[in-house]
Parts: C-alpha cells; sequence; structure tokens
C-alpha cells in the first residue's frame, strides 16, 4: 500500500535541515496534492520549464536518479548510449516506495545526502529559468530555489538526456 499523498516524509525534513544547514535562499509553497508536473507549476505559480522533474531510474543494475526541466522529455535511447546502459527503465512504484519512502512525484532533485543515489541533471536544468522549483518529498510541499544555489547544493553531473520543449 503506499503513503497517503499528503504526509510529509523523513525525506521531506531532512532535505528541508540540508537546506537550512547550508543556507540556501528559498521560497516554500503548500499547496494541495499535485500528480503531475503541469499541477506543480500552476500550485507554485511558476512556469513548466523551471520545475526539476527527478526520475528514478534503473540503469543495467544500479538505480540512479535523473533530473530534468519539467517540460521536457527523458531521451533514454540518448541516454543509454551516452552511459553506454545494455538496460534502463524507470524505477516501479514499489521500488521508489521500498527505496526512498517517497511515491511517484514527490522525489526532489538531491541525491546523496538527501537520498542514496548518484545524482545526474540534464544540461538544461537551471539554465533557462534563474531558478528551480521542485516538489520536496511530498506532494503538498514545494522549494523554489535560485538555480546556482541548487546547482551548488544538490552537485549533479551534467548530462544532456532530454528531447522535446
Amino acid at each position: 500500500m503506499l503513503r497517503s499523498v499528503t504526509a510529509l516524509s523523513p525525506v521531506h525534513d531532512r532535505l528541508m535541515q540540508y537546506l537550512r544547514d547550508h543556507g540556501a535562499t528559498l521560497r516554500q509553497v503548500e499547496h494541495a496534492p499535485t500528480f503531475t508536473s503541469e499541477e506543480s507549476a500552476l500550485a507554485r505559480g511558476e512556469p513548466l520549464g523551471c520545475g526539476a522533474k527527478a526520475l528514478l531510474l534503473k540503469t543495467d543494475d544500479d538505480f540512479r536518479l535523473f533530473v530534468l526541466p519539467a517540460d521536457r522529455q527523458l531521451d533514454s535511447a540518448g541516454l543509454k548510449k551516452t552511459l553506454q546502459l545494455k538496460r534502463l527503465r524507470f524505477a516501479s512504484a514499489e521500488e521508489l516506495l521500498a527505496l526512498t519512502g517517497l511515491v511517484p512525484g514527490s522525489v526532489p532533485p538531491f541525491g546523496e545526502p538527501i537520498l542514496p543515489f548518484r545524482l545526474y541533471a540534464d544540461v538544461e536544468v537551471g539554465v533557462r529559468f534563474p531558478q528551480v522549483a521542485f516538489n520536496a518529498g511530498a506532494l503538498t510541499h514545494s522549494v523554489i530555489m535560485p538555480a546556482v544555489e541548487w546547482e551548488r547544493l544538490a552537485r549533479p553531473q551534467r548530462l544532456s538526456f532530454t528531447k522535446g520543449a
């Protein structure tokens, strides 16, 4: 059974403590549960493209976290080629819950020390807009912060792995 969509998670608490401890400038938004990137952007009052969509993917035998602008789509074939992968798939809702304690749509764009995964971000995240916005470990709580601060604190490896606009 999946966690309630309105419950705050330990991931939310760890993330907010991490951001506070590192002096992040941010704005928090509490809103009705959002299940799509479009709903999240509307609830935050931000453009869709500033959303940082975090996807947990199984890459061969490892899970890794990939962040892309919410107005773009994952280029699975390109990512497989770039990382020289044989297999690539989305984590199931059950795997996501078991590995993170989170439901789909609530994953923040942070790897270690918030989530136990290597973090990759598409080259477009935080480039077209001066801020990034994301669900912060809950479908009802978002964070909007300067893109440069997200980059400094999340420390993603940058790759190109999206298509569309």
